[in-house]
């Protein structure tokens, strides 16, 4: 019976944990942006930041993962995982063309783990 019990735990945690000992996990494509944002005041981006994150929550669609903002203001990044890459970025999409605090929005779309040297990627030039 010990036995057999130890036998139900391990398949479980086969079942969870993958063969490199790392937690199994759905395959993640991403949606990150690149911007240029030229000002050291970052109280209008959280606000536009906030409206996305609740877009994207609401949506269920994928989720926002954060933001990488240069201390000087110059640029920075945001960070989405989905699924479905291409359907998150047609959620999120209006928000970063309608927003005029984002210069230069290059959004790149990847198609799998960050971890896939052969992962296939798109790039989206949104502004000028």
């Amino acid at each position: 019976m010990k036995r057999q019990l130890l036998t139900i735990i391990a398949t479980l945690i086969c079942a969870v944990v993958g063969a490199a000992g790392q937690p199994a996990k759905p395959q993640e494509q991403a949606v990150i942006v690149h911007f240029l944002y030229g000002s050291r005041d970052w109280k209008p981006f959280f606000s536009f930041e906030e409206k996305l994150e609740n877009a994207i929550h609401a949506s269920g669609v994928g989720e926002y993962d954060g933001n990488e903002l240069a201390a000087d203001g110059s640029d920075g990044f945001l960070y989405m995982y989905a699924p479905d890459a291409e359907r998150l970025f047609k959620l999120v999409r209006p928000y970063l063309e309608g927003n005029a605090l984002l210069k230069n929005v290059v959004v790149t779309i990847r198609y799998g783990a960050a971890d896939d040297p052969k992962v296939k990627e798109r790039v989206v030039k949104l502004g000028t």
